[in-house]
This record gives structure tokens, sequence and C-alpha cells, in this order.
């Protein structure tokens, strides 16, 4: 904010204010309709200076400017003042949630909620599963390659190749070694676990362990524990804003809506930050053409990190009342959570174990046990 001077701070907030207001181009007259004490003639120039400094766009030579996703990040950031909650909205919150009982869809009772409240796409990541893995094969296939087969606790087989040149009875050694430590654990924990036993004296002089602990390593490298569930309500109030209204417009929105996987990475990183985060434009990559925005905050269960909750609307989002809406939401959702102790399970409906493949056909072989080293 050190780049801006009073007077373009003071100009760029009316600009983003009025943009949001409107969804229009916003002109010097405007501008100065609304009480900036300064002429027109001044506020153009402060514009085009904005303009220059790559805040506004022109979208035609003979319209007002339009806020850029740097100068939303600056309004975000430094500019925006929040709105304070107001006594109907969390009424309505606090009473949504006492009706909701463990056997309903909470996820899907929170998105709907969400969406009415801010008019926007609402969305709800479910908690992660601690997952663990049950089983580590690795089968020979060609010269130099093994085919690694993990299965969770929950059925899930995933399959991925590796390099590695083994002979059959290094695999049978290597499964002994592997045995003892993998039943029971996250791959969270086996990663650190193979991070300390390689960083060993001991593991490093011993060949075999080394390439054990090595080959795991690689098998859960990149491999989610979990595939969260996700649930989006309020999509046609994304398709009725006049951004989206053309054929182009609305295919980037449909087209953003089915990225789940996106859209969780996204707001699977809100998890990480303090209070709430907001993602604006092109910081979402493609999704939606750089014309989307994403307000996220997670929610709790026991003082930890459960899940997230999340709004999906244009980069011209009304951030000062949206924020307070999705923080007083996850808010709501934590306390649920602590009272329900057993609401996770009812979160929404899981289908029967999913087999996922790389490479190969999920239908790979399920190992069976083996001897067990107690070297832990």
């Amino acid at each position: 904010m050190a780049e801006l001077s009073q007077r373009q701070r003071q100009i760029l907030y009316a600009c983003v204010s009025e943009f949001v207001s409107t969804g229009q181009p916003v002109g010097s007259r405007t501008l100065a309709r609304k009480g900036i004490d300064l002429s027109p003639a001044t506020i153009r120039n402060v514009l085009a200076e904005l303009e220059d400094a790559g805040f506004l766009r022109q979208p035609h030579t003979s319209a007002g400017r339009v806020p850029t996703d740097r100068a939303f990040r600056i309004f975000i950031d430094a500019l925006m003042e929040l709105e304070q909650l107001s006594a109907e909205a969390h009424a309505r919150i606090q009473a949504r949630f006492s009706e909701i009982t463990p056997g309903d869809n909470v996820m899907r009772e929170t998105g709907r909620l969400l969406s009415e409240l801010t008019g926007a796409a609402a969305v709800v990541v479910a908690p992660r599963a601690e997952l663990t893995l049950k089983h580590l094969r690795f089968i020979r296939t060609n010269p130099g390659e093994v085919l690694a087969v993990l299965v969770m606790s929950n059925g899930v087989v995933q399959n991925r190749f590796l390099r590695a040149d083994v002979t059959e009875d290094e695999l049978l050694r290597l499964h002994n070694l592997l045995d003892d430590v993998i039943e029971g654990r996250t791959l969270g924990e086996l990663h650190d676990l193979f991070d300390r036993r390689l960083q060993s004296e001991r593991v490093q002089a011993d060949s075999l362990k080394k390439r054990a602990f090595e080959l795991g390593d690689a098998a859960i490298a990149g491999i989610a524990e979990a595939r969260a569930d996700l649930v989006i309500e309020g999509r046609s109030r994304l398709l009725d804003l006049p951004e989206f209204a053309d054929a182009g417009g609305t295919k980037a929105v449909v087209s953003a809506l089915d990225e789940h996987e996106r859209i969780v990475e996204l707001l699977t990183a809100t998890m990480d930050a303090k209070g709430t985060a907001i993602v604006v434009g092109e910081e979402a990559g493609e999704l939606g053409g750089g014309q989307l925005a994403i307000v996220g905050a997670s929610y709790t269960e026991n003082g930890r990190a459960a899940g997230t909750i999340g709004v999906i609307g244009p980069t011209r989002m009304d951030y000062p009342k949206v924020v307070p809406l999705v923080t007083a939401t996850a808010d709501a959702m934590s306390a649920y959570m602590d009272r329900n102790k057993g609401a996770k399970a009812a979160l929404g409906s899981k289908g029967e174990p999913r087999t996922f493949s790389s490479g190969s056909s999920g239908d790979g072989p399920v190992p069976g046990g083996g001897r067990r080293d107690h070297e832990e």
C-alpha cells in the first residue's frame, strides 16, 4: 500500500465499491456524484494513474474503468471494512443449526443456508478421514520396474509403477521389513517414519533396509489419504449474474463448478490460514477463466480443523458482507460438530469403497500378510 497515495487509495476504494455494487465500469463523474470532494478532472487523472499501475483497466476507450485482480487483492487486504454480522443473520444461523439432527445431511443443510445468506454458490467440504495403510506389496512387472499396490483401511486400492531393479527373493525380504511398520499408520505418519529411518546411520549401512524404506516412501509419495466429499448449493445464483449471462460466461461457471478436485484443493488451503481466506480471480488458476473468487473458512472438531466452508462468486463479490457470513457459519458448524460427536458419519452418504489406479487396472492383487520384523 506504500506505493499508493492517500488520494489514490480513496479513489481505488470508491471505484471497487461502486463496481461491486453495479457491475458496470466506473467513470469519474459517477465517483464525483458519490461525494468524493475532488473535481471530475482530478478523479480522471487519478483513475489514469491507477490504470497505469495495473489496478484498473478500461474495457473500451469511451468506457469507465473496472478493477483488476490486483485492485481486489489490495481492497481485501488493506482497504475494506467488514460489516458487522446482523442480529437477524446471527439468529438465522443459530436457528438452522439447532434444527439439524445427526441424521440430517449436515453438509447440504449448511450449504443451503450459506447460499441463501450470501446469494452466491456455497461449497462445503466434509472432514477428511484419517485413513491408514493396511497392506503394501511390490510386484515385479518389466525389467527395472515394479508395481506398488497399496490397500487403505477403507478398502481403497491404489496402484502405481516405480523404477526399481529387485529380485523376487529381495522383494520377500523387503515385504517382511515393511510389514511391521506399515499397518495402522497414516500415509503422513509413514512418510515421517521412513524419513527418520533413512537418516539413521544404521539404515544407511544396511542396503536392504535402505532399499525397503526408499521404496516404501516412493510408493506413498503424492497419494492422497482420502478423497474429500464436496457439496455445492446455489449453482443457479451464479448463472443468474449478468457477467455470466452469455454463453461463454455460463460455460465457464458450469465448468468451474464441475472441477471438484480443484475446488477442494483451494478450500483445503484455507485450513492452513488463520481466519477466513479469500482467493480472487487468477489466484485460482484457470478456475472459471479467472472470473471467480472463493471465500473460505475451516470448521473444527475438538479444536482441530476438520473441513471447510466457502462461497464461490464473481470477483466483484461483496466481500465486506460475505466474509462475516462465511466466518459465522464456519463457527456455527464447529459448535455443531462439538455438540454432536457422531455428526461426522452423518455429513453425507458414503458410497462403496472406491478403487483408483495409475497405469493399471484397479483390480490388482490384494496382498496377504508376511513375517513381522519387530524393529522400530
